[in-house]
């Protein structure tokens, strides 16, 4: 009696292990590989359902979860299957439209293959392609802009970037250089834009009348004259032909030791 209750547990315990399996996904691929994923794909293993020679068709169940906090319009890519040698065996583009944040969707995906299929891989067929544009300015305005390390004028500019990660830089003359990260998702659309504002003024800055100006250290101001230095060198400036002078935040140097005070006699 107990060896057949053993063996009913052990039974029942094959079946609910094989039930458990059934559920366990063949492959579970996060989009894009780097940086924050937005989509999760889960792949059940491949089941056949037809044949003919060396020709197979296989049948998985595809589940795709929105990580993002986006509504995915749609997002095209392709899946390809591999043998246990590591030969692509058989491919097929899968699509997903309409996705709300944290949604998931489940799909049957159907593919012909020349083998038997033991894992899978992932890519974008599209979205990567994409491109979005958008506005880029600075305070103050005329930064020349860099997009990944290359030119691309002068702002406010509009420039088109594609889905990924992007650094753009700012510099202008007179001001800090600065970088602003920027990601562009699957999900996201052309007209956005992007206001960076410059870091202090890296000198001192003497606007003259006839619309030039100087950055710089101010020296010195006396009734006549400007002592300012440029590149080291000390320029003496017509007081008359200044029109404004913008001054820097400076940190106070250290004054060191009070001088020492003279004994008394």
């Amino acid at each position: 009696m107990p060896s057949r209750l053993l063996r009913l547990f052990l039974a029942a315990m094959l079946l609910a292990s094989s039930a458990l399996a059934k559920d366990v996904p063949l492959q579970v691929i996060e989009w894009p590989a780097t940086g924050t994923p937005i989509l999760r794909f889960s792949f059940s293993k491949p089941k056949q359902f037809t044949g003919m020679g060396t020709s197979r068709e296989f049948s998985l169940d595809t589940t795709a979860q929105n990580l993002s906090a986006k509504l995915i319009p749609a997002a095209h890519f392709t899946i390809y299957l591999f043998d246990k040698n590591k030969v692509r065996i058989g491919q097929e583009v899968i699509s997903v439209e309409n996705v709300a944040p944290g949604e998931s969707v489940k799909f049957q995906t159907n593919i012909l293959a020349s083998g038997t299929p033991v894992a899978i891989s992932l890519e974008d067929a599209g979205s990567t392609a994409r491109s979005v544009s958008m506005t880029v300015n600075s305070s103050p305005q005329g930064a020349m802009l860099k997009v990944d390390g290359n030119e691309a004028g002068p702002t406010p500019r509009m420039i088109n970037v594609g889905v990924g990660k992007h650094i753009l830089t700012f510099s202008k003359e007179g001001f800090n250089t600065g970088n602003f990260p920027l990601e562009i998702s699957a999900a996201d659309v052309s007209g956005g834009s992007v206001n960076y504002e410059l870091g202090a003024a890296a000198f001192d800055t003497i606007e003259m009348r006839d619309g030039s100006v100087l950055n710089g250290d101010l020296v010195s101001i006396s009734g006549l004259d400007v002592e300012f230095r440029v590149g080291g060198a000390i320029q003496h400036i017509d007081r008359n032909k200044i029109k404004r002078v913008m001054l820097v935040q400076r940190d106070v140097p250290a004054t060191g030791l009070p001088p020492a005070s003279t004994p008394t006699q």
